[in-house]
């Protein structure tokens, strides 16, 4: 009896802990002003993330680096990432690339990031990497893929994780699909060059969720917004559980941030943390 009860607690145990596993999510995070960090915490937020030009900038003097990273030191959620890395003058693809002029850049970028204890940058600026008419899409990405090997190492250094943006064909006309995105991440092949698939991008570009389980584990970043408007989660009632049903095929453990316009943020960033919630405990509780 005493060793069927013994029997029944492991058991019980090992169910429960399969069940705390089944049902772990992505930890949930939005891109917004560090000014919205107390509203982001309350409504369970645990990430926010801001721009570079407004963080990190090597244009801001030390001194508003300085006030930056206090404010990043005192947010209520953790300030996980920064996107807009590049401004659009400085071209990163096409004829007009300063090598030296990207990768000095970055490294002070970098350094900043280090400092403020922020450890994702993402890699959209889709200003900076747009082509001119008619240019050699093929040479292009092979130029832009050894630029990428060069910004990895740079990344390395400074203990940095890049991870590169799918954009939609409204905001470039180069990488305008995971699929292209995640073949550069592949040829790169750098632990510090990785991925951010944006479901909203994919969504605008009518591709598919199972290129999310093509791409695998060189997914470490993960963005969402409604597709017809960039509306937050909830507000049009796009249902994301397909492009869910990818990364919990993949094992995905890393955040989910929303980036996405906002027109009543008391109302709205609430309602789309419980309605991202739901989806996905749907999708990562294995029901239907």
């Amino acid at each position: 009896m005493r060793a069927s009860f013994c029997m029944a607690l492991v058991f019980l145990s090992l169910w429960s802990g399969f069940k705390a596993c089944a049902q772990a999510i992505p930890t949930l995070g939005m891109i917004a002003s560090l000014e919205q960090d107390s509203l982001l915490h309350a409504a369970g937020f645990s990430f926010l993330g801001e721009s570079v030009g407004k963080m990190l900038s090597p244009s801001l003097s030390d001194t508003a680096f300085l006030v930056n990273k206090q404010k990043i030191a005192n947010a209520k959620t953790k300030v996980y990432v920064c996107n807009v890395l590049f401004p659009s003058t400085l071209k990163i693809a096409g004829p007009e690339v300063d090598e030296d002029k990207v990768l000095n850049y970055l490294d002070k970028v970098f350094f900043r990031a280090k400092q403020a204890g922020i450890p994702v940058i993402v890699l959209g600026s889709g200003g900076a990497r747009r082509l001119p008419d008619n240019y050699d899409y093929v040479a292009a990405k092979t130029a832009f893929t050894a630029l990428a090997r060069k910004m990895a190492r740079v990344a390395q250094k400074h203990g940095i994780i890049l991870a590169i943006e799918n954009l939609n064909s409204t905001e470039t006309n180069f990488l305008t699909t995971l699929q292209e995105a995640a073949d550069v991440v592949k040829a790169v092949d750098h632990p510090h060059f990785r991925l951010n698939a944006d479901i909203y991008h994919m969504m605008k570009e009518n591709e598919p969720p199972h290129h999310i389980v093509a791409a695998g584990n060189i997914i470490v970043y993960v963005e969402v917004a409604e597709k017809e408007e960039r509306t937050l989660p909830g507000v049009k009632g796009d249902d994301f559980r397909p492009y869910f049903k990818a990364l919990e095929t993949i094992g995905y453990k890393g955040p989910l941030f929303i980036e996405g316009r906002v027109n009543n943020p008391k109302k709205e960033i609430p309602f789309a943390y419980d309605y991202l919630t739901r989806q996905l405990r749907e999708i990562y509780a294995g029901s239907k």
